[in-house]
């Protein structure tokens, strides 16, 4: 298939020539450059604790790109269908695995890669841990093969870090000029015609935000200082991730909100869903730190997922008994740091196989928020229901003995 033509043409209102010190437009890639990049990134990839998820996944968008015949949106590396496929995993005509990114509603997925190729920004809000940051990363670098034009919003974000800001040792000794400029990564993302991804949005600033207002439904970004603007090319969009839990700490403005279209992605809907997302990140995780694999310590991830998903919604999974539900959210990314740090307890100070006593310590710390109130809860959760479950006494004597 011919990817779509990405240069501005003539008369199409694109502002393509930003000069020195303004980011330019990316130039198509050739299939000769994009073999060189999958190169490139697999030997990146090597070398990192944590390789972005274009370079990890390099191998699969490559086959992915190779067997992709249906239209792609302007500047996209892949179609919309073959980056839903990327997220939620196939098996290519060539035979080619592609192993899911994103185990949930497929209408989930469709709707946000559709958001993307629309004109309209993506909100992916949901509670901590439902895996927001991870589809954020996936769907950039699937859509763009970059993932890292990112802005990381906390109570101390400033305007530069949407807009742009200054290199002030060329700011006093020449004024202001291009070469002073400092873009940031969504001035980048404009100018290349690429996807912008903006963390954790309800914790910024409201004055922040609403620097998004501008870019998200003009699409144009103004330089003032320099009496210019940059103007986003086709291809360019934003996706943004918030949580349930900060609703009211800097909630967004009715204007800026009508600027995305918001999809909510919910907590895994069954127990072996949870199972199975938790089994894969810990698998990925555990072979860059050379952990014990996960297939021998299966019993326990569906312990740890079972004890987890019980004080969240406050039954047991045979919905005979009530319990009470700490402060914590105890999310699916909690449970794979447990279990992840129960693997390395194994690998370091056990025989290398997952057991109770690894992951109980990793348990209380997740669930134990709040010492005096949370304790309390724990406290009775191991007394009414898992000192009288079959096959749990080894679990409940460990959360004993580290609880005492």
């Amino acid at each position: 298939m011919t990817v779509p033509e990405t240069a501005a043409q003539p008369g199409s209102g694109v502002e393509t020539d930003t000069g020195p010190g303004l980011p330019q437009a990316a130039a198509p890639a050739t299939p000769e450059a994009a073999a060189k990049a999958a190169d490139d990134a697999a030997e990146a990839a090597a070398g990192a604790l944590r390789p972005h998820a274009e370079h990890a996944f390099a191998a699969e968008l490559t086959a992915l790109a190779a067997a992709d015949d249906r239209p792609r949106p302007a500047r996209w590396r892949l179609s919309p269908w073959a980056v839903a496929t990327y997220l939620l995993g196939g098996t290519l005509p060539d035979g080619t695995v592609i192993t899911p990114k994103y185990v949930g509603p497929r209408r989930i997925v469709e709707v946000a890669v559709t958001t993307l190729a629309t004109d309209r920004a993506l909100l992916l809000l949901g509670v901590p841990g439902t895996a927001k940051t991870w589809v954020s990363e996936h769907l950039a670098a699937a859509v763009s093969g970059d993932s890292t034009l990112l802005v990381q919003g906390t109570a101390g974000t400033p305007e530069e870090a949407v807009r742009y800001g200054w290199n002030y040792a060329r700011l006093l000794a020449e004024g202001p000029s291009r070469d002073a400029l400092v873009p940031s990564p969504v001035m980048r993302a404009m100018a290349s015609g690429m996807t912008a991804r903006v963390e954790e949005l309800t914790r910024m600033p409201a004055d922040v935000q609403d620097a998004l207002i501008t870019i998200l439904s003009e699409k144009t970004l103004p330089v003032p200082e320099l009496g210019q603007e940059v103007q986003a090319v086709p291809g360019f969009n934003l996706i943004a991730t918030a949580n349930d839990r900060d609703r009211g700490v800097n909630e967004l403005s009715s204007a800026l909100r009508r600027r995305f279209n918001t999809v909510v992605l919910p907590l895994p809907a069954t127990p072996e869903a949870e199972v199975d997302i938790v089994a894969r990140r810990v698998d990925q995780i555990g072979r860059s730190l050379a952990l014990p694999s996960v297939p021998e310590g299966a019993e326990e991830i569906r312990r740890v997922v079972t004890v987890f998903r019980e004080l969240r919604d406050g039954v047991t999974g045979d919905g005979r008994t009530k319990v009470k539900s700490p402060s914590g959210t105890l999310s699916t990314a909690e449970a794979i740091s447990v279990v992840t740090g129960g693997l390395a307890l194994a690998a370091h100070f056990g025989d290398g196989v997952l057991r109770p006593g690894d992951i109980a310590a990793g348990i209380l710390g997740a669930v134990v928020r709040d010492p005096a109130a949370d304790r309390v809860v724990w406290q009775e959760y191991l007394e009414t229901v898992v000192r009288e479950r079959d096959g749990w006494k080894d679990f409940y004597r460990a959360c004993r003995e580290v609880s005492a």
